[in-house]
């Protein structure tokens, strides 16, 4: 059966679009890649003004259909549906979603095996990677810096929080089953990387890609931290096909919606829920709760719980949040548009 993406797509060829794909994103200015050339681009006002949230404009991965012009910047007149999507609330106070990176296969989230390591970490990053659509693989990066026993024990504790997901350990120094890594992406296949500053995004897809196309910082040895390497999301084409997006470094990742993942990365806590008295039950305060059992006998771990609870009442909180900013957006869209129709009659009425 032929995907809306595929519908879309075959329909604006038709109509003289040409398909090209979001490199990278600078405020209201794009580049994108365009039968093998990277070109500068920008939205139309129509597109501009439909938008009803920062959603609908294009982000980095996006497929695209333009019209372009010998000499000019390329025009984006529509964004194709997207299969895939990553997102985050956007930083500071506003309840806003900053899409991180579009059509993807796979996201790479690395924790590197030093300071960063932090398995609470690790499980919201989980969370908002399994709700892109997307596939998570975990990458356990710097290797070479601990013992063998103790990357062992590692491995196994994020093994306990992600049944089912792919953990590959590895070092970009000694090039340690990087190979592995590599045998993932196929010539079809975009991936993203995210993951704090330091872990060796950069250095990771230098090593991929084979040259140094990214550039790279020395981390402070007292608590594992770097400079912002990359300080833009950009789409990098891999050589022999395959694609690469690169993300700043996140320390914090605000979840954006992610009703459907919590569930997938907390199965032990899915299945303990069912047998709670309430089916509403909020694992806190209601009684029979065989959640809080499960903590108090041991059977659940105590921190694993409350990061659980952390990260539900977070999605609760902005998706409260969001509703609110969805409204008053549609509010202050109608003023405009009342405002641009009363313009356009006056217009009218003196010619």
């Amino acid at each position: 059966m032929e995907s809306d993406f595929e519908k879309d797509r075959q329909r604006y060829i038709d109509e003289d679009f040409l398909i090209a794909r979001v490199a990278s994103e600078h405020k209201e200015m794009y580049t994108i890649l365009l039968s093998g050339n990277v070109i500068n681009a920008e939205v139309t006002g129509r597109l501009m003004f439909a938008a009803e949230s920062r959603r609908d404009f294009p982000a980095v991965g996006d497929w695209v259909a333009v019209q372009h012009f010998e000499n000019s910047n390329a025009i984006i007149h529509h964004v194709l549906p997207r299969k895939t999507c990553i997102s985050r609330k956007s930083s500071g106070r506003e309840f806003k979603e900053q899409v991180i990176a579009a059509n993807i296969d796979i996201v790479f989230i690395i924790q590197s095996l030093d300071h960063n390591y932090n398995i609470r970490r690790l499980e919201r990053f989980l969370v908002v990677a399994k709700e892109s659509g997307a596939s998570p693989v975990v990458l356990l990066s710097k290797t070479d810096l601990i013992t063998d026993e103790e990357l062992k024990t590692k491995i196994e504790e994020v093994h306990a929080i992600s049944p089912g997901i792919q953990t590959i350990a590895y070092s970009a120094k000694t090039l340690s089953h990087i190979d592995e890594i590599k045998q993932l992406i196929s010539p079809n296949t975009t991936v993203c990387f995210v993951g704090s500053s330091g872990v060796g995004k950069s250095t990771l897809i230098n090593r991929l890609v084979g040259k140094e196309l990214l550039a790279t910082n020395e981390v402070r040895e007292e608590d594992s931290r770097g400079r912002h390497t990359t300080t833009h999301r950009q789409l990098v084409p891999i050589e022999g096909g395959g694609f690469v997006i690169d993300t700043p470094g996140m320390r914090e990742l605000g979840l954006w919606d992610v009703s459907g993942s919590l569930d997938e990365i907390f199965p032990e806590i899915a299945a303990l829920a069912v047998e709670c008295k309430f089916t509403d039950c909020t694992h806190i305060h209601e009684p029979d709760c065989a959640v809080q059992l499960a903590v108090q006998e041991g059977r659940l771990e105590t921190k694993r719980f409350e990061s659980y609870i952390k990260l539900k009442k977070e999605a609760e909180f902005v998706a409260s949040k969001t509703d609110i900013t969805k409204q008053q957006e549609r509010k202050a869209k109608e003023k405009r548009l009342g405002r641009a129709i009363k313009e356009f009659t006056k217009k009218d009425k003196r010619r």
